[in-house]
């Protein structure tokens, strides 16, 4: 087991660390029902990223994920896709990103959270960890990791708990300033919040980059094996 929380906790930070799910959580933070939102954005954040990876499980289990204790071929095959997936999209963000930090744009569906009911504000969670380009493949390149190792399932399940854990400290963070900071916390927030707007795109190409060619890699390696 631990091996492969060795293998998944860069697919975990990685998740951790993108801007726009942070930039989001402090946008629904400063909204009249701030603390309500936060905790079930946060929420559907926590049940996107597990549904998706309990889906990795259900398939890689009876798919044959590992065979004699060694990942089987299909799952050489996914990171191989996975990491040429990445390794492509994190070039395409770099040569488009902003060469002015300050010109950065955030999207336009973020104007409209403090609109947003609390059941919608929970869906955007679920939406942002289980659908987005972004993090999604992360989170199914963890659960690939987790059932190609042949572990039991109570240690299955105990890694990608793990796995979501360490994935929604970006989310945490911002929460618990939010609720513990006293008057400093709007402060605190915001700063946060130009930070991650202005270089959202020059920090998840190069992540998106590095754990590319590292999934790309892996996939060599379990195909050649």
């Amino acid at each position: 087991m631990g091996a492969v929380l060795g293998d998944v906790l860069g697919f975990a930070a990685a998740v951790a660390v993108s801007p726009l799910p942070i930039i989001a959580i402090i946008l629904i933070l400063a909204t009249p029902r701030g603390r309500l939102n936060g905790v079930l954005f946060t929420l559907g954040w926590i049940l996107g990223l597990a549904a998706l990876g309990a889906v990795m499980l259900a398939i890689a289990s009876p798919a044959g994920a590992s065979a004699h204790k060694q990942p089987a071929t299909w799952v050489g095959a996914l990171k191989l896709a996975l990491g040429l997936f990445l390794v492509t999209f994190g070039a395409r963000m770099w040569h488009r990103r902003p060469r002015d930090p300050s010109q950065a744009k955030l999207p336009k569906w973020m104007g409209a959270i403090d609109r947003l009911a609390p059941v919608k504000i929970f869906g955007l969670g679920l939406a942002l960890a289980a659908l987005n380009a972004k993090n999604a493949p992360l989170t199914i390149a963890a659960g690939a990791s987790i059932g190609s190792a042949g572990l039991p399932v109570g240690q299955q399940i105990a890694s990608l708990a793990i796995f979501v854990v360490i994935a929604t400290l970006g989310l945490l963070a911002p929460l618990a300033v939010f609720l513990l900071g006293g008057e400093r916390a709007r402060t605190t927030l915001g700063n946060w919040k130009e930070w991650a707007a202005q270089h959202n795109v020059a920090v998840m190409a190069v992540l998106f980059f590095v754990l590319g060619l590292k999934l790309f890699g892996d996939g060599i390696s379990v195909l050649t094996s």
